[in-house]
């Protein structure tokens, strides 16, 4: 079984949760190189606020770089281009924030996120992307509440880190 990709999800969905943070997605055509990509196609990159995409990017790869937005400061969402920075506390709540928007796109959901990043290779200290988000990942919703960025019933607020 396959990644859940950008082709497998519902453009609209897609782009009403990019735009609902100020990001816009940049749509490339299959075989071409994805400008701001950390890892290389088919991840998707980020610069400044636009995600870069094709549609053999992850779901998870696309949310992930969208999220790494969300969380970072404004100073350094003023100068973004390929590689998010921040420190290993953001970075776990990245991670954890992409598992939330996942359930606002209807063919993939937290669950099938959580399976995909298993498969594409992320490795956790519990063993699992989902051992990790219901036991460690609880620093990572912490930080994501202190910064305002979900709610006390663990909702995405929709808002960029200020």
């Amino acid at each position: 079984m396959s990644v859940v990709e950008l082709r497998d999800l519902n453009p609209k969905a897609v782009e009403e949760l990019l735009s609902a943070y100020g990001v816009e997605l940049i749509t490339l055509t299959l075989g071409t190189n994805i400008p701001a990509s950390y890892w290389g196609a088919p991840e998707a990159g980020i610069a400044g606020q636009c995600v870069f995409a094709r549609a053999d990017t992850p779901a998870h790869s696309l949310l992930h770089e969208l999220c790494h937005y969300v969380c970072m400061t404004p100073e350094r969402r003023t100068a973004l281009w390929r590689d998010a920075g921040g420190d290993e506390e953001e970075e776990c709540a990245v991670c954890y924030l992409q598992v939330l928007l996942a359930d606002r796109l209807p063919g993939l959901g937290g669950a099938r996120l959580l399976e995909d990043l298993d498969r594409w290779g992320y490795s956790f200290r519990e063993g699992s992307a989902a051992a990790w988000f219901a036991g460690d990942g609880a620093a990572a919703r912490d930080w994501l509440a202190d910064k305002g960025l979900i709610d006390a019933h663990e909702q995405p607020t929709l808002r960029l880190r200020t």
